[in-house]
């Protein structure tokens, strides 16, 4: 037990610090073609501090573990919304742009939403015998997802290269990507293999350890960039950050999963998915209380305390 535990955290290191140099690196990168702070914090960074979920989610539908894959995007999404813009909230309170309200939020609800049903078709719809993802479906959650990035990309207007600061030499932005890559998968291949094993050990079930220490811990580095972000007065690349790492995570994720292996959602449960539900749509909500387009710290201090409050039902009820 201890020995895993202790591969788990060597684990969850090695993500992280592949996640860090990603992110960094490819930031560098995108910073040369002088892109904007919110489509930076929304593609970019958005997708590279989703890569420990997408490590962590194909590892485990290579190895048929479905609870896993997807109770891992469940809670990170979650975790993403209550948790890390709570907590960015409370550090700087984040403005919320007319073009958030138009495109960015309201894509995060319906991809949402759109998870659900398909994940839940049979039982909500009364589609096929079995609570799955196909992989027909995967396709067309990954067609959605180049379709977003390709729209965003196109209505990009700032490109001036030079107002954007860059200190990273071009080798070594190159260097950090392919190194980041590295820690990620070897990284995420311990993390799943000693996940599983402790949940074993200690009678958990998998879902239980993947929507939970999981979920949070790949989200770490989605924590650690929006409270920089927010802490330099960059709230649109903390905003952007996590809607991205939310669409990414259902769109890309999730859909790259299905391909591998057709995802069931049996073990998720209806409070599980309830939240998953109602965590973006109360992004939207708190745009339009106050009459301030912004996520305050009063609402984000809400947000904390909701998945404070959902942590603590997963953990009783075990």
């Amino acid at each position: 037990m201890l020995l895993q535990i202790l591969i788990l955290l060597v684990g969850l290191v090695l993500i992280l610090m592949g996640a860090n140099w990603l992110v960094d690196g490819s930031s560098s990168v995108a910073r040369r073609f002088g892109i904007s702070e919110f489509v930076i914090g929304l593609t970019i960074v958005g997708i590279g501090t989703s890569a420990p979920e997408m490590v962590v989610s194909f590892m485990s539908a290579f190895q048929g573990k479905s609870a896993m894959a997807v109770g891992n995007i469940v809670g990170s999404n979650i975790f993403n919304s209550l948790m890390i813009l709570g907590v960015t909230a409370l550090v700087a309170p984040l403005a919320i742009t007319k073009s958030n309200l138009r495109k960015d939020i309201p894509l995060n609800i319906i991809v949402t939403i759109l998870l659900i049903l398909l994940g839940r078709s049979a039982t909500m719809l009364g589609i096929g015998s079995t609570d799955s993802v196909s992989r027909l479906e995967g396709l067309l959650l990954l067609a959605i997802f180049g379709l977003y990035m390709w729209s965003t990309f196109r209505g990009e207007k700032e490109t001036k290269e030079e107002s954007v600061e860059n200190k990273i030499k071009p080798a070594m932005a190159a260097l950090m990507i392919v190194g980041g890559l590295a820690g990620l998968i070897i990284g995420g291949r311990l993390f799943v293999n000693s996940a599983t094993q402790i949940a074993q050990i200690a009678g958990l079930s998998e879902k239980f350890i993947a929507i939970t220490i999981m979920a949070a811990g790949t989200s770490l580095p989605e924590l650690a960039t929006c409270v920089v972000a927010a802490a330099k007065g960059q709230g649109q690349l903390a905003l952007g950050n996590v809607l991205g790492s939310n669409i990414s995570n259902i769109l890309l994720i999730l859909g790259g999963s299905a391909l591998i292996n057709p995802l069931s959602f049996e073990g998720i449960t209806l409070m599980d998915l309830s939240l998953f539900a109602v965590a973006p749509v109360l992004i939207f909500l708190s745009s339009l209380t106050f009459k301030k387009k912004e996520l305050d710290r009063i609402e984000g201090a809400i947000f904390v305390c909701l998945e404070i409050a959902y942590m603590a039902l997963l953990i009783t009820s075990i």
